[in-house]
């Protein structure tokens, strides 16, 4: 096992504090199914709750990094130094109507060493409350989950593999594109799964339970954590043109070496 770094630490016990939050806010949720007033307000309640208790740990942790908030925006740190990428609370659907799906995502990423923006992602934590896992990994260092090397599935057929994706609803998403993708995918594949939460679909492709990922239109807290925990799986992630980035959020595929080549070229080959 690799020695869990004080970097790691920061953000698993900031995710943990927001996380057993969420767990209790998500046991009231089923309670107010049936009220007058709805459970959205209590859940863009607990959203911000979780941003602010995250907010507040990395904040005394590291008091001169910047950050990327769902829910707060941009905040300016000190340009020299990494900045946090954030999501509190992936799944908020799954949330709202009881499905206990969701995850806090927290990712850190370096300037860019000549100062023109930012560049590689080197630390990801992706905490499930409900199940209680936390999948981490650190650039160069590989991925884990809790204190198990994680690595992405040595499935080479698509005949055989499992992808995840996410769908296009009420004015998300392109659903043309996304119906034209399916069409190339569903047939060559064992199963396409849509549960709702970018961050986990990533997790859990890099812990080998899913064989691919695609998906569009996702903002870089989806995202960021997910593409490290991937790469550092063994896994590649690009855009639907092939192209590496540090966080690919505006499209992305992955898998291992051989599923995301042949699920890159069907992709490609549907949006012509």
């Amino acid at each position: 096992m690799a020695a869990i770094s004080g970097l790691i630490r920061v953000m698993e016990k900031a995710a943990r504090k927001a996380g057993g939050k969420l767990r209790r806010d998500f046991g009231e949720v089923e309670h107010l199914q049936v009220s007058h007033k709805g459970p959205s307000d209590f859940v863009s309640k607990a959203d911000r709750q979780a941003e602010r208790t995250i907010w507040d740990e990395l904040r005394a942790a590291r008091p001169d990094w910047g950050f990327v908030l769902e829910e707060g925006g941009v905040i300016e740190g000190d340009p020299t130094k990494p900045r946090w990428i954030i999501d509190p609370l992936d799944g908020t659907s799954n949330f709202l109507h009881g499905i206990p799906h969701f995850a806090i995502s927290i990712a850190a990423q370096e300037p860019k060493l000549d100062g023109s923006g930012w560049g590689d992602v080197v630390a990801g934590v992706i905490y499930q409350p409900i199940t209680d896992e936390t999948f981490w990994a650190e650039k160069s260092r590989g991925a884990w989950l809790h204190d198990g090397r994680l690595r992405v599935s040595g499935r080479r057929q698509l005949s055989e593999s499992l992808i995840a994706t996410g769908t296009p609803y009420q004015g998300h998403g392109d659903f043309g594109e996304w119906a034209r993708i399916f069409g190339a995918v569903g047939p060559q594949v064992a199963g396409i799964r849509r549960f709702g939460a970018a961050s986990l679909d990533l997790a859990w492709l890099a812990a080998g339970r899913f064989d691919g990922f695609w998906e569009s239109d996702l903002s870089d807290w989806d995202t960021a954590a997910g593409c490290l925990l991937v790469r550092e799986a063994g896994g590649f992630v690009t855009d639907y043109r092939g192209r590496s980035h540090p966080i690919c959020s505006e499209q992305i595929v992955a898998g291992n070496d051989q599923l995301h080549s042949r699920l890159h070229k069907l992709v490609a080959g549907a949006l012509k």
